[in-house]
């Protein structure tokens, strides 16, 4: 069996400058390390950069920017968010080829992105961050990459939680001797032309890359866990006129951004109130009747949860491929994979050579946890087992002074662009390495019941929504069914309650003359 989850390919780049430091004597120290080079990590880049900020790296252990949008290259990816909404408001793009950016597209922007703010010089291409750990008598990170150490005041991780694909725990996986791959990890050298193919998963991946490889496999089993919602996709090829507008008309493209971004918002109040969404799904339910005629696929392909409780996904091609001859929707659980089949519970073996997973990430999970270790020597990863995933405002977590994740918990959307939480946290991040920078602070730990108090309200607000009231599993939930992932309400609060850094919430180390620093609380 070829490997599972072999790094995603792509075109290559400066990986002369990945062992500048790393060759070097002394260990470089930084202000700010980046970790990741995907929105998060990108777009912290460029705003540093815009407010003066150069003493900084970012740390990619691929041979390319992009993240998401580079790894995750199979047939048919793309993006379900406006492209004008999800892109930086920095960064504007006028040349959008249609309503919803296809994954080249957006990969595209990205590298265009790095190119046109200058940030590749401070990019570290092939650095995976192996450890980081909190150095409290000296105030800094201790950073180990796979090419080479360093310190820094500041850790930003990047690395979002659509990062490390989630492998199913299926007996007898590991002795398939056909080809298997997570669709993150896309293996273009394998053909699939003429091939029987198994595809584990129906979530957003799957809806995307299925319709796109079932007229050239020869036989396709489906294998369902739990059918999503699916809307139509309403996405339109850019016209001359739109064109003409967006790149001539000043604001132009900033009003259709900021339209689409208002209306959205409309979404969340839908979301936060499961009766409201359940006649939201009547949309969904008429574009299945619609799609499908056949009473009994129908059936397997309804959901029994409330709307959006999972993510609610958009596609016009997924029913129309699903009832093609060569395509068998399996509803019947995998019971174990033999050498060359799959195996279902009611006994019934299908033959297969290849494997793909469309199974998702380990997003309540996230493996760079387990790399950084705070005060007192405590691993973020067990530290979030043992209390549960949470941070303050999405960002700070107690105990782990200097450290500010992107994306990190509850900030992930069911109603708008991941973009935009990036942006507000970027914004608070920058506020607060202004502040450390006027105040002369060491360092900032946010206390314990500030972040308790914050996870507190988010949890209580999370009561009775959709995601949490939608009768279903979903993968914003922990094994304990609390819900460490969802804002559960609007942007613009987001956005309001992360405009300024607040000191008052935070423990602050200052630095005494040549001494070691002096803690106290703001």
């Amino acid at each position: 069996m070829t490997s599972i989850l072999e790094p995603a390919h792509s075109g290559g780049t400066t990986r002369s400058r990945a062992a500048e430091d790393a060759s070097g004597g002394s260990r470089r120290h930084l202000r700010v390390a980046v970790i990741g080079s995907g929105f998060s990590g990108l777009g912290m880049a460029v705003r540093m950069l815009q407010q003066g900020i150069d003493d900084f790296l970012v740390f990619e252990r691929a041979d390319e920017v992009g993240g998401t949008w580079r790894d995750n290259s199979y047939p048919g990816a793309a993006c379900d968010v406006m492209s004008h909404l999800y892109s930086f408001s920095f960064a504007q793009n006028p040349g959008w080829k249609s309503t919803f950016g296809k994954q080249r597209e957006l990969y595209d922007y990205l590298r265009d992105t790095a190119d046109r703010f200058g940030v590749r010089p401070y990019i570290r291409f092939g650095h995976e961050l192996l450890a980081a750990r909190w150095d409290e008598a000296g105030r800094r990170w201790h950073i180990e990459t796979s090419r080479g150490d360093y310190t820094a005041q500041v850790l930003v991780s990047g690395t979002g939680y659509l990062s490390e694909p989630s492998v199913p725990d299926i007996p007898g996986l590991g002795d398939f001797r056909g080809t298997v791959f997570h669709s993150s990890r896309w293996r273009h050298d394998h053909d699939l032309t003429g091939r029987n193919v198994a595809v584990i998963g129906t979530g957003a991946s799957a809806i995307q890359f299925v319709p796109e490889i079932q007229p050239v496999v020869g036989r396709l089993d489906v294998y369902q866990r739990t059918p999503p919602w699916i809307g139509p996709k309403n996405d339109k090829a850019t016209t001359a006129v739109q064109s003409w507008l967006l790149h001539r008309v000043p604001g132009y493209q900033n009003f259709r951004r900021n339209f689409n971004m208002w209306g959205r918002e409309v979404l969340a109040f839908v979301m936060k109130r499961p009766a409201v969404a359940l006649k939201m799904q009547k949309m969904a339910s008429d574009h299945l009747k619609k799609s499908v005629p056949d009473e009994e696929l129908r059936r397997r392909l309804t959901p029994d949860y409330v709307m959006a409780c999972k993510r609610l996904l958009f596609s016009n091609t997924w029913y129309p491929a699903i009832q093609q001859p060569n395509v068998d929707l399996v509803t019947d659980p995998i019971d174990h994979v033999r050498p060359h089949s799959i195996v279902t519970a009611d006994g019934t073996e299908r033959p297969v050579d290849t494997i793909v997973l469309g199974t998702g990430f380990k997003a309540v999970d996230r493996p760079v946890a387990a790399r950084i270790t705070g005060r007192d020597g405590r691993v973020l990863r067990d530290v979030w087992r043992a209390r549960g995933m949470a941070a303050h405002r999405g960002t700070t977590v107690a105990g782990f002074p200097n450290l500010f994740l992107l994306l990190g918990p509850n900030t992930t959307l069911g109603h708008s662009s991941q973009v935009v939480m990036i942006e507000a946290q970027i914004g608070y991040v920058l506020d607060a390495l202004k502040l450390m920078t006027k105040r002369r602070l060491a360092s900032v730990e946010v206390r314990q019941e500030a972040q308790d108090a914050w996870n507190e309200r988010l949890q209580a607000r999370l009561e009775g929504t959709v995601w949490n009231a939608g009768n279903c599993r979903s993968w914003y939930l922990d094994e304990h069914g609390r819900n460490p992932s969802i804002w559960p309400t609007y942007t613009w609060r987001f956005r309001r309650q992360t405009r300024r850094f607040d000191l008052s919430e935070y423990r602050l180390a200052t630095t005494v003359g040549a001494g070691l620093p002096a803690l106290s609380d703001a």
